[in-house]
């Protein structure tokens, strides 16, 4: 069970430290809170792929899903570069439509191997699953309070903050 919830916790910290990076950008909390379900479903949807597909797929799956995710967190991380240095129109960020896809594949790619590793046994994937999800969810939606308010006390610069972690984030993940 604590190796369970110690790897819970190590596959929701990568969407902790993206969602931080995010929160810098004022998002609404109702986007935040759509967006942390959202990435708990994608945490418990790939390992579960991984599960079903493992049998098809070699080893290099999981080099693969790291850059790919990689590749989608320093896009997203560009874009809210540049966007600060653009004219405003609004002072919060609106994460809606695919974007809030996009982030959570990107952060939640990264499991998709974890599904190699575990067994084929339902009870214990089931809950492998579930803590998946769960611990990615709360450690997703914490990011982006303690995200928010560092923003407010960076002020106008907590955009471009935002956007150069998620853009390293993403060249460690690709490098």
């Amino acid at each position: 069970m604590t190796s369970l919830i110690l790897l819970s916790i190590a596959l929701g910290l990568d969407a902790f430290s993206v969602s931080l990076g995010m929160g810098l950008q004022a998002v609404r909390l109702r986007h935040a809170f759509f967006t942390g379900i959202v990435i708990g479903v994608f945490h418990m949807v790939m390992p579960g792929l991984g599960i079903l597909l493992g049998k098809w797929l070699s080893d290099s799956a999981a080099e693969w899903a790291e850059l790919s995710g990689g590749v989608m967190l320093f896009g997203l991380g560009a874009y809210a570069v540049f966007a600060s240095f653009t004219e405003k129109h609004s002072v919060s960020y609106r994460m809606t439509g695919i974007g809030v896809w996009l982030f959570a594949l990107s952060v939640s790619i990264d499991s998709f191997p974890v599904g190699f590793s575990l067994g084929l046994r339902e009870a214990e994937v089931f809950i492998s699953v579930l803590s998946f999800g769960l611990f990615s969810m709360v450690l997703t939606w914490t990011g982006f309070i303690i995200g928010r308010r560092a923003g407010g006390l960076l002020g106008t610069y907590s955009e471009l903050l935002g956007g150069s972690i998620l853009c390293a984030l993403g060249l460690n993940a690709i490098f």
